[in-house]
């Protein structure tokens, strides 16, 4: 059964100013938004239980409103808590999780846990949303769409992570670069990723079930199925996210964090090589939404870094010769 009937909270700015709406708008119905200051909604999910209710509540008392036609030019959706100094936000996730790179098994209950490996995407700037271009760079070895679950946490004054919801993204990477050599991983990752605004509102989703569509020059190119909620994982999302988060660096006060979960078997798999301008469109039946974003390749910019400077042996050659021939000048001049 679709999970489109969960209770969603998204955030906009309309004509320039902050609003919170709530419910995932159906196409071509007007939605009432309220407007909000920037960190309204994180600072509810630290003030209240978190409850569709309460957040509702705080959200709504007292607040302008406004009534949005569907398409107004003036309505621009953002990732869910995107704080307005967005650097104040990460975008991270772990790797290998899913049960198919486990020969299917779930990882034990009892003994000591082992956590999957992790990987830092980037700044909450640089999340992309449904409809932006998703940037890589201009001679990737072999990208890989992954279409995953993204938790939402906002830390409060003490650096105490508070869970506000999921969304969904694509983690777009190069896995051909990951497996000429897995140190390479950090650059792998180096591609844009979307996350879709919707943050729906509960625990984190036991089934995820969706289609990829990959469109070339205006035909599909590739579809695929995927499956990434938590009954597909072989780790529980509870282990992943309580090890993460005995780690400082990301409890910082007031920082908001989107974790990504890991994905399931994609494109690249099948054998398909994604390539520049090619559409990827996710659909996660599963919750009743959709997104799609255009890969685009970009070459880099001409490097501005000086010359590395000669090492003393050079520089002393260097200055001998250049001595012999001011000598030399002087001496026929």
């Amino acid at each position: 059964m679709p999970h489109s009937h969960l209770p969603v909270l998204f955030e906009a700015l309309y004509d320039g100013e902050r609003h919170v709406g709530f419910g995932h708008p159906e196409d071509g119905a007007p939605h009432t938004l309220y407007r909000v200051e920037d960190g309204r909604v994180a600072a509810a999910f630290i003030a209240t239980d978190g409850s569709p209710k309460a957040l509702r509540a705080a959200l709504t008392e007292g607040a302008a409103s406004v009534m949005v036609p569907a398409g107004d030019p003036g309505l621009r959706l953002l990732p869910p808590l995107l704080p307005g100094g967005s650097g104040n936000a990460l975008l991270s996730g772990f790797m290998g999780t899913h049960k198919k790179k486990w020969g299917g098994e779930t990882a034990p209950e009892d003994g000591e846990f082992t956590p999957p490996k992790w990987f830092f995407k980037g700044f909450g700037d640089w999340v992309k949303l449904p409809g932006e271009d998703l940037n890589v760079p201009a001679r990737p070895v072999a990208l890989i769409e992954e279409p995953e679950v993204a938790l939402v946490y906002v830390n409060d004054a003490d650096g105490t992570p508070h869970y506000a919801g999921y969304t969904f993204g694509n983690d777009l990477c190069d896995i051909g670069l990951h497996r000429q050599d897995p140190g390479y991983n950090p650059y792998c990752k180096l591609c844009d990723t979307a996350l879709a605004p919707w943050l729906f509102l509960g625990p984190p989703p036991r089934t995820v079930t969706g289609r990829v569509t990959i469109v070339r020059d205006g035909a599909t190119a590739w579809e695929g199925p995927f499956d990434c909620g938590d009954d597909a994982l072989y780790y529980r999302v509870r282990d992943m996210a309580d090890h993460l988060f005995t780690f400082p660096a990301v409890r910082r006060p007031g920082l908001v964090n989107y974790v990504l979960l890991g994905a399931d078997e994609a494109s690249f798999h099948d054998g398909f090589r994604i390539a520049d301008g090619d559409r990827i469109a996710i659909d996660v039946k599963s919750h009743g939404i959709a997104f799609e974003n255009r890969v685009r390749y970009v070459s880099p910019t001409p490097s501005t870094t000086p010359a590395a400077a000669p090492s003393p042996e050079a520089a002393e050659a260097t200055e001998t010769a250049a001595s012999a021939e001011s000598a030399a000048t002087v001496a026929t001049a």
